[in-house]
């Protein structure tokens, strides 16, 4: 390959990169549409979709008609694109500063997209996903506004995270505990909640699984250790060092995903158990591969490696849970 094929090959990937929001793109996007994509970060909405998924699968009650395929697909829309696109956009708005240290080419801190132009952004996003959510619960015909109340609730937790004076995310902890159940928890309560009842074991279990998407929020701290130095934020590569929160992260991950398929177990789905199981060990090979031996380097890497293997696993968990009867 020529050196002008692979200088252009390289400007076209960083411009994909760019649009879905993803670590290692440039400045000089002037389009403002392509702007307020990047500030959406779209590469983060297919976890939501997903759990969207799972959810519905354990509520036991989805089926496969025109009506409940279109009302999936609503889900879907609100949990990815419309709450995603609103919380990305808005921790883009307060980590400003930080997104200067760590990436300058982003929308605002490069100065591409104006202040007032993010904040309307964040409105009618914000605006859209509540209505959306109350539809969904008219369609559904929900006595109580549930899918309403997950989707204001979901709109404060982004809130309290990535805004003073709470900003959660100063704590490694509960910032990244905040940031695995949103990616874990909220979206699977929503889909099971649009097709089935929500009950307290599904609430416990997949705030239990979100423990296992605490370790995978620590690997996005990896690629800011830098600037959150410099700002004090207590993320757990800055207070333990980048060794000992690699290992906190890949434990975290491997072990709570085992307690979930120990409950499956107790539950009698032995074969759900089992599979759940046989997709840790993947997650466990490529963590000893990339992300162990390098996490600032192979963090990318990694995530692209093993995480379809958690969010396979978090399907198997939701359709056992479903034909349990949890």
């Amino acid at each position: 390959m020529s050196d002008s094929s692979t200088a252009k090959s390289n400007e076209g990937g960083s411009k994909t990169r760019q649009l879905l929001g993803m670590k290692g793109a440039t400045s000089g996007e002037t389009s403002l549409w392509k702007l307020r994509l990047q500030l959406m970060k779209p590469i983060t909405w297919i976890p939501l979709i997903w759990g969207v998924v799972c959810g519905a699968a354990s509520s036991g009650g989805y089926t496969w008609t025109v009506e409940n395929v279109l009302k999936i697909a609503a889900c879907m829309l609100l949990s990815g694109p419309l709450m995603a696109g609103y919380t990305q956009t808005l921790n883009d708005f307060y980590d400003r500063e930080i997104d200067a240290i760590n990436e300058p080419y982003r929308p605002i801190p490069s100065g591409a997209i104006s202040i007032p132009q993010v904040v309307t952004q964040i409105l009618v996003l914000l605006g859209a996903g509540l209505a959306l959510g109350y539809g969904l619960d008219v369609w559904a015909g929900h006595e109580f506004p549930m899918m309403f109340s997950l989707t204001l609730g979901g709109a404060f937790i982004a809130y309290i995270y990535s805004a003073p004076p709470l900003k959660l995310k100063q704590n490694g902890w509960l910032g990244n505990y905040a940031l695995g159940s949103s990616y874990i928890a909220l979206p699977w309560w929503a889909g099971h909640a649009l097709f089935g009842q929500l009950n307290w074991t599904i609430v416990i279990l997949t705030l239990f699984y979100s423990l296992a998407g605490l370790g995978i929020a620590v690997v996005n701290d990896f690629k800011s250790v830098e600037g959150d130095r410099q700002l004090g934020l207590k993320s757990l590569p800055v207070m333990f060092g980048i060794d000992t929160a690699a290992w906190i992260c890949v434990i975290m991950i491997d072990v709570f995903q085992a307690g979930i398929a120990g409950y499956l177990i107790y539950v009698n789905q032995n074969l759900y158990a089992a599979i759940l199981l046989l997709l840790v060990i993947p997650q466990i090979t490529f963590q000893d591969m990339y992300f162990l031996r390098d996490p600032l380097k192979n963090d990318v890497k990694y995530q692209a490696s093993a995480q379809p293997f958690l969010v396979l696993g978090m399907l198997v968990a939701g359709l056992a849970l479903g034909n349990a009867g949890v």
